[in-house]
């Protein structure tokens, strides 16, 4: 029988439980899709212990995680973009963690490059959307000194070769444990913690002209202390009065095009997208435990098979 993780009560990790339920058949307009691997997000567990589950829809009884790849199974009548046997990628927002989901070619779902592997593909979906629209957004040159928060997640590593690619010089902050690596993708590692607008300063004497804050409140204090106009300052990490008028540029304003961009890429290494972990369905609540205890280099991956 399929699996789906589920949950009926907000909490931790301890919450999700692996169900059976029936295979899904496609309606008209939809997509079967047997998942191969699912990418998680921090917003995955902020959502299932409750404080963001109004905000993206979840209801109890709920399913779990939004980033996927896997193969086309089943299409419905009037569904012309893709065919079974199809490798895809995509978001599923609340049901992604499963042996099968449902979707429509109108949702974010795009051809999954040959040459990338199906963990690489489940991670990309939110953090390759937020990367691409937060560069974007801003219209960065070589005339740029950026300062980008948590340069070795998800977001931040994208975020950081996507900069480079633009010109601009890249300042990362990070832990300690990965400044080579915030290195090796052509960024100015800095650590966090007290004395960072002093070490910041010394990275780049030149000064900065934007941010882009993966981490929190510190980040934007920080940018604004270093004399970078709030309007060049974005977040996703941060709302309400701490994000001091930052602007909240994320994935949603990517289009889907921007993330078959961003998967070709990665399948042609023009892009580094590290997986760090790789977890079976059946330990996903453990995948989420490691998550959420910080400091991830790139992507935590489940897989079904």
């Amino acid at each position: 029988m399929p699996r789906f993780l589920q949950y009926t009560e907000f909490g931790g990790p301890e919450v999700l439980k692996l169900i059976t339920v029936d295979k899904p058949t496609a309606g008209p307009g939809e997509i079967v899709v047997r998942v191969k691997a699912v990418g998680l997000n921090p917003v995955d567990f902020k959502i299932f212990r409750g404080p963001a589950a109004e905000t993206y829809g979840a209801t109890l009884p709920s399913g779990v995680a939004n980033d996927y790849s896997g193969v086309v199974e089943q299409i419905g009548e009037g569904v012309t973009r893709f065919a079974v046997g199809d490798e895809v990628l995509g978001g599923a927002r609340n049901y992604a963690m499963a042996d099968f989901l449902v979707t429509t070619e109108d949702a974010t779902i795009v051809h999954k490059p040959a040459d990338l592997s199906f963990e690489q593909a489940a991670g990309l979906t939110v953090v390759g959307r937020t990367a691409w629209a937060t560069v974007e957004a801003f219209g960065l040159t070589d005339a740029d000194t950026v300062l980008i928060s948590a340069a070795a997640g998800g977001v931040g590593v994208l975020a950081v070769q996507l900069a480079k690619r633009k010109g601009a010089t890249v300042v990362g902050t990070a832990s300690e444990s990965n400044h080579e690596f915030v290195r090796s993708l052509g960024a100015i590692p800095v650590a966090y913690g007290d004395g960072v607008v002093e070490r910041l300063r010394e990275a780049a004497p030149q000064g900065y002209t934007a941010a882009l804050d993966n981490h929190g409140p510190d980040t934007i204090d920080a940018a604004l202390e270093l004399g970078i106009p709030i309007e060049r300052i974005n977040t996703i990490a941060v709302w309400g009065p701490a994000d001091r008028g930052a602007s909240h540029i994320g994935g949603a304003q990517a289009r889907t095009e921007d993330l078959a961009r961003v998967a070709e890429l990665v399948a042609n290494g023009e892009l580094e997208f590290p997986v760090s972990g790789i977890y079976p369905l059946e330990r996903a609540a453990e995948a989420y435990e490691e998550l959420e205890r910080g400091h991830v280099r790139g992507k935590l991956i489940v897989v079904t098979d």
